[in-house]
């Protein structure tokens, strides 16, 4: 993100995070615990369940992506309600506008905690005794499952990374919230689906959405546009082919770095980007594939060192040559060991044709490494169409913006109309995995149409590493740390 769009994001987000930690502040005091307990991450959630007296296991549901959203909104009732915020408009204003509510209550000298909201003290002096604590409960979880819904739709919405594409900008075990709100948020498309669910039910694997209704693509204004650099959540757009033949917002999230916009020219040379003729930086801490050549005395790598360096996807091709996936700092510091006697990125050749590199076409001799340049299309752009450019935006005409087209020898025909020329409905964008050599993204299937962008991953909260030892798992240096 530009430094503008930084400045602009804390200028609104960060006074209302601290309203909202200052009243927790307050409230934790009010309720016999030291204040400066609030604004430690994941342990305050702790402290609350503590102070409505829930098992406090349900701390473990905070890993599981949609359901941490509905837990972390129960706790927060569940907490408010220990303060006698137990009307239905209350809870409302508590979930919807906390920057407002938390702070009001923290500060007004009428705010008292009145005891554990779970327990039956409370629940006979404070509640409806009408109701039964199922009732109660399963009320609590209705209402939690929509505002949950609301703000994961047009405000926040959590996500994990499962695939190493992202490294070491991102890792995997990563837990991260993507912002609705910087782009705009994209109101559903298929409105009829199982809360949660996306495109699979988890248990059955049936769809967990009905396409028999689809509304059309409308987004909500933002802060602002996508721009270069930003690491941006995606629909994954060849989920509308077969089998799969998702709507829009059902296909696969895919998190990328967005490294083209509308209109810029884009070409790949040896690895480096270029857009618009202009050096693009490789983000400080991506990786990529590098070819190490040692001594012959060892064997390979030891995992402490695999482990410290990063060095995944290891391939031996000989006694002495392996190839590496790790970062520039890592294949830097594995120079420096005495029985490695050269490190250098594997690139390929310029002309080394890869049929798996969009636009799939032998006349564009293209590979990972080396491509373009190509027009990334913009709203309003009239592209003139021939047997040069169909095979970069046929599919954006055809499948993205909902045309037939045919090719009939030298004719083209676009909705049974012979046509020379196009001219775009929507914006696009050329995405690309940080991980360049482990990365599927626009290099293989091309252009990311508008009504595609989901948000911008902003920050990771939460950072889990499974191959750490048991003790370590957790990623501290990453907890709450914002995105580049």
């Amino acid at each position: 993100m530009a430094i503008a769009g930084y400045i602009g994001f804390y200028i609104i987000t960060g006074p209302l995070l601290i309203l909202i930690l200052a009243g927790y502040w307050k409230l934790f005091e009010k309720a016999g615990r030291p204040g400066w307990e609030a604004l430690i991450p994941v342990y305050h959630l702790y402290i609350m369940l503590k102070l409505s007296q829930r098992p406090l296991w349900l701390l473990l549901l905070l890993l599981i992506p949609g359901i941490n959203f509905i837990i972390s909104i129960g706790i927060l009732i569940d907490f408010i309600k220990s303060f006698g915020k137990v009307g239905i408009g209350q809870i409302t204003m508590s979930v919807l506008l906390p920057f407002i509510f938390i702070p009001k209550w923290g500060f007004d000298k009428n705010t008292r905690y009145v005891g554990p909201s779970a327990s039956d003290d409370f629940r006979e002096k404070y509640l409806d005794h009408d109701k039964s604590p199922v009732r109660e409960w399963a009320e609590a979880i209705l209402f939690a499952v929509i505002a949950a819904t609301v703000i994961r739709g047009l405000f926040l919405e959590a996500f994990t990374i499962p695939t190493s594409s992202m490294e070491s900008s991102l890792m995997v075990g990563d837990f991260l919230f993507v912002s609705k709100i910087n782009y705009g948020a994209r109101l559903p498309i298929t409105p009829v689906a199982f809360p949660f669910a996306h495109h699979t039910m988890p248990l059955t694997g049936t769809k967990a959405y009905w396409d028999g209704i689809k509304l059309p693509y409308y987004r909500l204004p933002g802060f602002g546009e996508v721009k270069k650099g930003d690491a941006v959540v995606f629909n994954y757009p060849m989920e509308a082919d077969s089998p799969f033949y998702r709507p829009v917002d059902k296909q696969e999230n895919y998190i990328k770095r967005c490294q083209g916009t509308p209109g810029d020219t884009l070409k790949l040379e040896y690895g480096q980007v270029y857009v618009n003729n202009q050096l693009i930086a490789t983000p400080p801490n991506g990786e990529m594939e590098y070819r190490v050549r040692t001594d012959g005395s060892v064997r390979g790598f030891g995992h402490r060192m695999r482990y410290d360096l990063h060095l995944e996807d290891i391939q031996q091709f000989t006694r002495v040559d392996f190839t590496v996936n790790t970062t520039a700092q890592s294949a830097e510091k594995l120079k420096t060991y005495p029985y490695i006697k050269n490190v250098k990125p594997d690139i390929k050749l310029r002309g080394v044709y890869d049929p798996e590199i969009f636009p799939h076409d032998p006349r564009f001799r293209w590979n990972e490494d080396n491509l373009g340049p190509i027009i990334i299309p913009r709203k309003g752009w009239t592209v003139k169409l021939d047997s040069v450019t169909m095979p970069f935006y046929r599919r954006a005409i055809e499948v993205y913006e909902n045309n037939s087209v045919q090719v009939k020898g030298s004719s083209i025909l676009i909705n049974g109309s012979r046509a020379d020329s196009y001219t775009f409905k929507m914006d696009y964008y050329w995405m690309m995995g940080d991980n360049r050599h482990n990365s599927e993204d626009s290099r293989y299937w091309g252009f990311v149409p508008e009504d595609h962008i989901v948000g911008k991953a902003v920050f990771v909260w939460m950072s889990w590493d499974a191959n750490a030892p048991s003790l370590f798992k957790i990623r501290w240096d990453r907890v709450f740390r914002m995105i580049n």
